[in-house]
């Protein structure tokens, strides 16, 4: 099995046309400033995908520190988990078809069932806060396109097309259920765009000279948080952008490839995913004071943290 993440063959394409998110295997040792013990002030959960012994599955573990619990056991690729949220299950991608497709499983553990079934390449799912729309990208039309299922009718509709060699990425609902944000090397580059799910509308966030990927909304929809990098560094940052004003500022800035920004339920910490040691691995910083915590520990890349909802 590969130690790259289910999205692979997608990867190798998209990162090779949009410098500013390529990942390369250059990676810089470094030490960062992370506690590796418990944090007793997390009372969250983390999702995240693993490769351990070779196989790439999910994971829950306390944000605080724990013993991980393997919420997927499957020879295929199984990854970009999504909470639903609700909190009561875990939408992912998948290839045990065959082909990637969306799947749940529930978050206390069980069989995963497959949410929809066709010959198309199906991914990066996430779910709208109301829970009535599932926002993933789909070739179903030729096109990678940025797709709405209504979960009431069953109806899907592309609602983002850039067009044919396209590749999106990450798309992520805001509080209110209204916009999306998500990635796309559409015309110049991998940028940071928002869509508004009923009218289509759209508006690129990014600057043209930086570009960006992996956006997503703070819980309140105030903000964007995305990866920046520049042309074939060896290095990324974790930016918040405020849509209103188009201020920026620097969240993470590591000398490593920091990656899968996620904020947590109350948008006081972000998890997200580093190789500032070597392989990726889950850390935790908490905005505050920039005070960050390491999360998995042992061989193989953990990438792809998401937070549970607060019940």
């Amino acid at each position: 099995m590969t130690l790259r993440r289910a999205a692979t063959v997608w990867i190798a394409v998209s990162f090779t046309a949009a410098s500013a998110c390529k990942q390369t295997g250059a990676r810089e040792e470094a030490s960062a400033s992370a506690a590796t013990g418990p944090s007793p002030d997390a009372p969250w959960t983390l999702v995240y995908e693993h490769v351990v012994s070779g196989n790439q599955d999910l994971y829950v573990v306390p944000a605080g520190g724990g013993v991980p619990r393997r919420l997927t056991d499957d020879p295929a690729h199984d990854s970009l988990p999504r909470f639903t949220p609700d909190g009561k299950a875990v939408l992912f991608t998948s290839d045990r078809t065959g082909n990637y497709q969306i799947w749940e499983a529930p978050a206390s553990g069980g069989p995963a069932r497959r949410v929809r079934s066709n010959a198309h390449t199906e991914w990066q799912v996430d779910l709208s806060p109301d829970g009535k729309k599932l926002a993933f990208l789909s070739n179903q039309d030729g096109p990678e396109y940025l797709f709405v299922l209504d979960k009431g009718s069953g109806a899907a509709r592309g609602l983002a097309r850039h067009g044919k060699g396209s590749i999106l990425g990450n798309p992520d609902w805001d509080s209110a259920s209204r916009r999306i944000v998500f990635s796309s090397n559409w015309r110049i580059g991998h940028q940071i765009y928002v869509v508004d799910a009923e009218s289509g509308a759209e508006t690129r966030l990014s600057a043209f000279s930086a570009g960006g990927c992996e956006p997503r909304w703070r819980p309140d929809g105030q903000r964007v948080v995305y990866v920046k990098r520049g042309h074939l560094s060896d290095r990324s940052r974790l930016v918040e952008h405020d849509p209103a004003t188009g201020n920026e500022k620097v969240l993470v800035d590591w000398p490593a490839l920091n990656y899968d920004p996620a904020y947590s339920p109350d948008g006081s910490e972000l998890a997200f995913a580093s190789n500032v040691t070597g392989e990726y691995a889950i850390y935790r910083q908490r905005l505050s004071d920039g005070r960050s915590w390491r999360v998995t520990h042992g061989a193989g890349d953990a990438r792809y943290p998401d937070y549970a909802p607060v019940p």
